[in-house]
């Protein structure tokens, strides 16, 4: 009976925190493409995200090439909208030169407090020192409404 009433408060925790951490569906920007750089997932923390709170997408691929520099372009739309676009520098996001193999990329960024809630679409492109495309992907997520109490 005592394991049994340690093992509710153990799942209870777990499904306040797996959604937290969950990682996000994506898609190929173009299905049809065989991309360099190979995406196994996305996570989003926090997701939903806050606005005017810090918002961090981490990205997981494989590359069988080594890739020594280029750029993260960054797209971001609302009802179809473009609401944000940026370039960032590929090795200010993750350690460079990236050898053969999994590597991880980052980008933490904070939402003004004035971003309407609702649901949005990135799409990330990869592109090496010679601006070819590596990859490119999106997906959706989810800004919620105004902070809580617990959020100040």
């Amino acid at each position: 009976m005592a394991r049994r009433m340690m093992i509710v408060p153990l799942l209870i925790s777990l499904c306040l925190i797996l959604p937290l951490t969950q990682a996000s569906k994506f898609q190929y920007c173009d299905n049809n493409k065989d991309y360099e750089v190979k995406v196994s997932g996305v996570k989003i923390s926090p997701n939903p995200v806050k606005k005017g709170k810090p918002a961090t997408f981490t990205i997981s691929a494989t590359t069988s090439e080594s890739i020594t520099d280029g750029k993260m372009r960054v797209d971001v739309r609302y009802f179809g909208i473009p609401v944000y676009g940026q370039d960032h520098d590929l090795c200010e996001e993750t350690s460079c030169p990236i050898t053969s193999g999994n590597f991880v990329v980052s980008h933490s960024e904070e939402l003004p407090g004035f971003t309407p809630p609702g649901s949005y679409s990135l799409t990330m492109k990869m592109t090496n020192g010679e601006s070819h495309e590596l990859t490119c992907i999106s997906f959706g997520f989810r800004i919620g409404s105004a902070s809580s109490v617990a959020d100040i």
